[in-house]
């Protein structure tokens, strides 16, 4: 049994800290909000989040951020992107020990440029990181609670700090694969949220199959052309946390990004999308990070470029739509260089 915190109580830190405790861990979650704490300690519910589900009684919460730091061997962070460095400096700040930092948030800090385990190497102190893992891949958490099958991979340069997270978390409905391409399950779970805007948008607009068929495709396409320009493996924009994150992300009502650009496509003005949804949307951030990635390492990423506009420029999405559809001739199969 390990002693596991999970920093985050929104709906997938709270389903992997049930997988935790039913798993036979000793897992505490930790909340900013005081009055959800008490809610899963008293009712054993998350309702905002994850609406019909019961949790475990052996999961416990609180909103002492020390409490929290001081119960752990193992951290699972579980908030969203921009407030990794916040939340981790602080956390840092009450470290007294080595631990192992799971992060699970997908993204990349946009003008930094700095993917998830930088951004945490660069905020908590390197004497108190035993090793830092991402795990990624297709994976709702509205379907986890619900013991439906799922796969995911824990990836880490270091593959015994991989193969302990998988030991963490893999059980009858759970399954962990390893890798040791830290900057591939990165860079393909961040940007699929992108490409999972776009194809809510193309539904949104009631494109139909064929638009969204070419869309994730394409997609992956770009995905794969910059994470290995950026040292990733292009096998594994191929796997669970490439293809499989991406397809999951881009056909799901569960998925946040997904109905986003869906209330884009319809009309709503980004504004009136995220005060409807109420919830983080990666993909939004996202973009502008992968927007300024492209330029970076000049790779090209058409319909990256396109959201990017639509998001942040004001064209309407026929119109990127449009733009694509009009682009000059090309082969299907280039250089992933």
């Amino acid at each position: 049994m390990e002693q596991v915190t999970v920093l985050g109580a929104g709906s997938w830190g709270t389903a992997l800290a049930l997988v935790l405790a039913e798993n036979g861990h000793n897992t505490l979650v930790w909340t900013h909000r005081e009055d959800q704490a008490v809610e899963i300690n008293e009712h054993h519910t998350n309702k905002k989040y994850l609406p019909n589900t019961i949790l475990p009684n052996n999961l416990v919460a609180t909103a002492n951020l020390e409490q929290a730091v001081n119960h752990a061997s193992t951290i699972i962070v579980a908030v969203p992107t921009k407030a990794i460095r916040e939340v981790c400096g602080n956390v840092s700040a009450l470290l007294n020990k080595k631990v192992l930092f799971v992060h699970v948030s997908k993204g990349i800090e946009p003008d930094s440029l700095m993917r998830i385990s930088e951004l945490l190497e660069e905020s908590v102190d390197a004497q108190f990181i035993e090793e830092i893992v991402v795990l990624s891949g297709p994976s709702h958490a509205e379907e986890v609670v619900l013991q439906h099958p799922t796969t995911v991979t824990a990836a880490c340069r270091n593959l015994a700090a991989a193969e302990k997270v998988q030991d963490l978390f893999m059980n009858g409905y759970f399954r962990v694969y390893t890798s040791d391409d830290v900057i591939g399950v990165e860079i393909g779970g961040a940007l699929k949220n992108v490409i999972a805007l776009a194809a809510g948008i193309t539904d949104g607009l009631s494109y139909g199959d064929n638009a969204k068929a070419a869309l994730i495709t394409r997609g992956l396409a770009e995905i794969t052309r910059l994470g290995v320009k950026m040292g990733g493996n292009p096998f594994t924009f191929a796997g669970l946390s490439g293809m499989g994150d991406l397809i999951v992300t881009c056909t799901s009502v569960h998925s946040r990004n997904w109905r986003a650009g869906n209330m884009l496509g319809k009309g709503m003005t980004l504004a009136e999308v995220l005060e409807q949804m109420g919830m983080v949307v990666e993909g939004v951030r996202t973009t502008k990070a992968a927007y300024q990635l492209a330029l970076k390492y000049n790779v090209a990423m058409p319909i990256t470029s396109e959201l990017f506009d639509v998001l942040f420029s004001d064209k309407t999405p026929k119109e990127a739509v449009d733009e694509l559809m009009i682009r000059m001739k090309k082969r299907e199969i280039g250089d992933l260089r």
